[in-house]
């Protein structure tokens, strides 16, 4: 008779955990379908931090139109921190109303219109990065207002989250996200300390793998209790997280300085790499002011080719002698981008014997082997075809600067 009322005492309690666990379940998968390719547009925080406003966007919104870059792929207009006003009694966030007086909803709208899309910053803990309200114990109402509100990306940041975990606070979110029910990007920034590359790719669609970057190409800034990298030092930093990536989940190396007081050959070079690097290309510049020089990088669409390749495959450096690095990236259609990446100051010669140097890439199974296969060669940013792979490939890199070659039969 005992054992019979343990066994039913048991049976009741598995019915009531069944039912609790139906009744208050939850989605910690992000939503499919989204940034299968790496996502492209603009973010405020590089050149204005929390100097932002609503006509800083509907003009940045403007700007990106009326430059070409929307008609080469660019989306997304991103408003990072220090847009946050108060939370309202029930514990709504609303938008600063001195910033953004006409509300979150009506930019939104204007974004829209455009033929663009909105996106807006939090943090997973009590206070943004720069004081603002966090979404700690308020991520679904968040959410919630971010759906009414029409916003379709989400860059979440990692400040002052003490004692959370950094898998289970993202999942909080994502969570959020989908009971709230409109499709939205999530971008996991925790800057790569929690290695987000090995359980991010069911909970965001990008996370970010360094801290901050800034505009210098090869530096570090030392801030004390932390450090933002320049250009070179965030691309060593991409070792070993090829195999992560893919469509609909990428490695994202911070937003990019082009345009912001590098040299037009840095900016060049950090443009292509971040092509290289399947990377997400996210502007950091103020797109209303931009020299004719950064809006013809920012455009080239043989570039953004090779990062927007439907494979979505990470580029991976094959060699590297003196200063210049050999970058590869399999594409689709047996095509292959070829970087010569020279991180040094002075202009280096470089040489490839194409036919006599079969390569296969490990990770996507690609080969090229220009004994079995003859390439035509494109120089991408000289604009000029180069013959075939028949020829050993000999050039001179200026320093700080790329040769990005097509491969292509």
């Amino acid at each position: 008779m005992k054992q019979l009322v343990l066994l039913l005492t048991a049976f009741a309690l598995s019915l009531t955990g069944f039912g609790q666990g139906n009744n208050y379940v939850q989605n910690y998968k992000k939503f499919e379908g989204l940034a299968l390719t790496p996502p492209m547009g603009w973010n405020s925080w590089n050149k204005f931090a929390c100097n932002v406003d609503e006509q800083l966007i509907r003009e940045t919104a403007d700007a990106m139109v009326s430059s070409g870059m929307k008609e080469a792929g660019y989306t997304y207009i991103n408003i990072d921190d220090c847009w946050h006003g108060d939370r309202d009694s029930l514990g709504f966030i609303h938008p600063d109303p001195k910033r953004f007086p006409s509300g979150m909803k009506a930019l939104a709208d204007y974004v829209h219109s455009k033929g663009l899309k909105l996106g807006l910053y939090s943090d997973a803990g009590s206070q943004t990065c720069g004081g603002r309200p966090g979404s700690r114990g308020f991520e679904f109402q968040d959410a919630k207002m971010y759906a009414e509100w029409g916003i379709d990306y989400l860059k979440y940041d990692w400040c002052n989250t003490e004692g959370l975990k950094a898998e289970g606070a993202y999942k909080t979110i994502t969570a959020a996200l989908r009971k709230a029910g409109r499709p939205i990007v999530l971008s996991i920034c925790e800057w790569g300390d929690n290695k987000p590359w090995e359980w991010g790719k069911e909970v965001g669609h990008l996370w970010r793998t360094t801290g901050d970057i800034y505009n210098c190409f090869d530096c570090v800034e030392d801030h004390g209790t932390w450090k933002s990298w320049g250009v070179m030092q965030i691309l060593d930093k991409q070792e070993s997280l090829r195999q992560y990536a893919g469509p609909g989940h990428w490695n994202d190396p911070d937003m990019m300085e082009v345009g912001n007081g590098m040299a037009v050959n840095e900016d060049r070079a950090h443009f292509t790499m971040w092509s290289m690097l399947a990377a997400p290309l996210i502007a950091g510049n103020d797109l209303r002011k931009m020299s004719k020089e950064t809006v013809a990088l920012l455009t080239d669409k043989e570039v953004i080719a090779i990062n927007q390749d439907k494979l979505g495959i990470q580029g991976f450096k094959y060699a590297s002698k003196d200063s210049v690095e050999t970058w590869l990236k399999p594409l689709d259609n047996g095509k292959w981008a070829v970087a010569f990446l020279n991180r040094g100051k002075a202009p280096r010669k470089v040489s490839f014997d194409w036919k006599n140097t079969p390569i296969t890439d490990d990770f996507s199974k690609k080969e090229l082997n220009a004994a079995k296969t003859t390439y035509n060669i494109r120089n991408v940013w000289a604009k000029k075809y180069l013959g075939n792979t028949k020829k050993a490939f000999a050039g001179t890199v200026p320093g700080h600067d790329v040769i990005l070659l097509v491969l292509g039969t």
